[in-house]
């Protein structure tokens, strides 16, 4: 698969994400996270929550349900998750965003 992001982003470290066929790079501060990711498979994501979260589509679709709505967004369009409010959905295959996570530490560097 030819990553949608350049070279100064996929010089940053690999983020740990427990999903299959994703590939993430992590962009990391002392307040938040900006992750980039790719993924080359259908993921559906069963509901949580978490702090604030911000996904911008650059590639492909991703359905959510956010607190009990369902909407589908595509390239050009963003989503915004508020703080503690349950959300799923699913990713499909070629999908591509930027995601801000208002939570330092939701996700690790890959060893």
């Amino acid at each position: 698969m030819t990553s949608t992001f350049p070279p100064p982003i996929t010089a940053l470290p690999l983020t740990d994400i427990p999903l299959g066929g994703v590939k993430a790079y992590l962009s990391q501060s002392d307040t938040h996270q900006v992750i980039f990711m790719e993924f080359e498979q259908d993921i559906d994501l069963p509901e949580h929550s978490h702090e604030a979260q911000v996904g911008f589509v650059l590639e492909g679709q991703i359905e959510l349900n956010i607190g009990g709505q369902l909407k589908t967004y595509k390239k050009g369009e963003r989503y915004y998750i508020p703080a503690g409010i349950p959300h799923s959905g699913k990713i499909h295959a070629g999908y591509a965003d930027i995601t801000f996570f208002n939570e330092p530490q939701r996700y690790q560097q890959k060893k």
